[in-house]
């Protein structure tokens, strides 16, 4: 499945080009935040790779596949949920998978535990607060065990204390061998989450980095407008 590469990707809905001919190479470990200006195509890359659109030209490869061997999962900035339990939000996407209703059960008791929602398992998933929304979405997807997590915007609309306890979450399902494909705006979260950045602008990779190299001294011009233009303090950069 991995390394997952990008070649030539274009998106162009009503002929305007959003993403442009997109290289990109992403290996099987860690968090890779994609950073850019709105509308430069993060969302539609995530998308993409998700298979909920057709490109209109590239290459996606999985490895040496067309398509993924493993499983992925995909966490929306808002979380779509089931007018259901909390218990079976979780139970439900587990149905697919050759699983035992035992197994389903332990699983989805165990993420839920993990994420603190256990004493909220019999409770309908729409009276949850924002942040308890989309800590049951991650739980989902924990419980699929997935290769790769995508997450767009995971924590947009949270506030600090919601945001830390998704960020926690985050991190342990990636120490337990999930790459994590992510978007934010919030550079602060970034900074505290990403092994790498990708930065997108005019719809390609400007640059891919480490995340201590690319804000210490951005490459590109974009790059360096972007976070000077996003940060609230002046920032000169390294030589």
């Amino acid at each position: 499945m991995f390394p997952l590469r990008i070649t030539g990707l274009r998106f162009q809905p009503n002929g305007r080009a959003v993403l442009d001919g997109l290289d990109l190479e992403v290996s099987g470990e860690g968090i890779s935040v994609v950073l850019g200006p709105n509308g430069t195509g993060k969302t539609l890359l995530l998308r993409l790779l998700a298979g909920l659109l057709p490109a209109d030209g590239g290459t996606i490869r999985w490895g040496e596949a067309a398509s993924p061997s493993e499983r992925l999962a995909m966490v929306f900035q808002q979380p779509m949920l089931l007018r259901m339990s909390v218990f079976t939000n979780v139970e439900f996407a587990l149905r697919p998978q050759a699983l035992t209703s035992a197994e389903r059960h332990r699983r989805t008791n165990e993420v839920l535990e993990r994420v603190g929602l256990a004493h909220r398992t019999g409770d309908c998933a729409r009276l949850l607060s924002g942040g308890e929304r989309q800590r049951l979405a991650l739980a989902r997807a924990w419980a699929m065990r997935p290769r790769l997590l995508l997450l767009d915007e995971p924590t947009a609309s949270l506030d600090p204390s919601a945001t830390e306890a998704v960020e926690r979450i985050i991190r342990e399902i990636r120490t337990e061998g999930a790459k994590v494909l992510m978007t934010t705006h919030n550079l602060g979260q970034a900074t505290r989450l990403a092994d790498d950045i990708i930065f997108l602008a005019n719809g390609r990779v400007q640059e891919h980095e480490s995340a201590q190299r690319f804000f210490a001294r951005p490459q590109s011009p974009a790059a360096r407008a972007f976070l000077q233009g996003e940060l609230p303090w002046r920032i000169a950069f390294d030589h």
